[in-house]
């Protein structure tokens, strides 16, 4: 708390998303701006895309270009600089290139990067030519990366089809990029267990799967939740952790949606009178 010409004013911690948006609400950067305000954030975004979406699909795509993205992180950067950042759907190699060299030149901090490849719905959401950028460029950039089962079988370039393949699969991960990896579970893989691999140790992440159909956004919420904690000084392991469980209470809450996957519901634990 500080006091300016006699009237109290208050600091927060801050995150910064760097993401599509999405039209629904359940993913993209409306689900990171939620998540970082139920998690104790100051939340702020760059957006690399507009998309018209729903829950039953992808309808279209409508990139920012690379300067005014560039002006987007500046803007933010040279004014509130963000405790952490969340990059999630970055569809064009020319994008990623903007955000790496933004990242290195304003010395971000506390970089989670959700290798955000294909949407819930099925609906293909980077280039081919920009997954060569986001391995060289982006990724090596981060503190912390989380693939789910398919994006880490790309990144480490090897069939992930059980445990032991998951834990292989993060340390090629790690050693290749030199940062954190959370491998995230499903897929038939390891049900709702995740991994985190940590300079040549790690950690299983056991959860219990909860049978909710709408699904929409999880990858989102999850990294934006671990940014968050990561904001306000929680060590990687606690926030994964922290995330974890935020998660499964906006799921367990079976919020029921559109006619697709949808959306879970952020502010399940919000109990402001002016939520009433």
């Amino acid at each position: 708390m500080l006091k300016t010409k006699g009237v109290q004013t208050m600091k927060m911690k801050t995150a910064l998303t760097i993401a599509g948006s999405d039209s629904s609400g359940g993913a993209g950067i409306q689900a990171d701006i939620k998540t970082m305000i139920m998690n104790g954030v100051y939340a702020m975004s760059a957006i690399t895309a507009l998309t018209a979406q729903n829950t039953t699909g992808v309808r279209g795509i409508l990139e920012s270009s690379p300067e005014f993205l560039k002006q987007q992180i500046n803007a933010v950067f040279e004014d509130i600089y963000p405790d952490a950042v969340k990059i999630g759907m970055v569809s064009s190699a020319e994008l990623i290139r903007t955000i790496a060299e933004r990242l290195k030149f304003h010395k971000a901090e506390n970089v989670v990067v959700d290798t955000v490849m294909v949407a819930t719905s099925g609906a293909r959401l980077i280039n081919e030519d920009a997954i060569d950028v986001l391995k060289s460029e982006l990724i090596p950039l981060a503190t912390l990366v989380t693939p789910n089962i398919p994006e880490a079988e790309v990144l480490s370039g090897m069939k992930i089809q059980n445990k032991d393949d998951m834990l292989e699969a993060a340390r090629i991960i790690s050693e290749a990029y030199h940062c954190a990896v959370l491998l995230k579970g499903g897929h038939s893989v390891s049900d709702a267990n995740d991994l985190l691999y940590e300079k040549g140790s790690y950690k299983w992440f056991c959860g219990k799967r909860i049978d909710n159909p709408n699904t929409h956004g999880t990858g989102c919420t999850l990294s934006s939740a671990i940014a968050a904690n990561l904001a306000k000084g929680y060590d990687l392991e606690s926030s994964v952790q922290r995330a974890k469980d935020y998660i499964s209470g906006a799921l367990a809450y079976m919020l029921d949606l559109g006619q697709g996957s949808g959306p879970m519901n952020h502010a399940f634990d919000l109990n402001s009178h002016f939520a009433k």
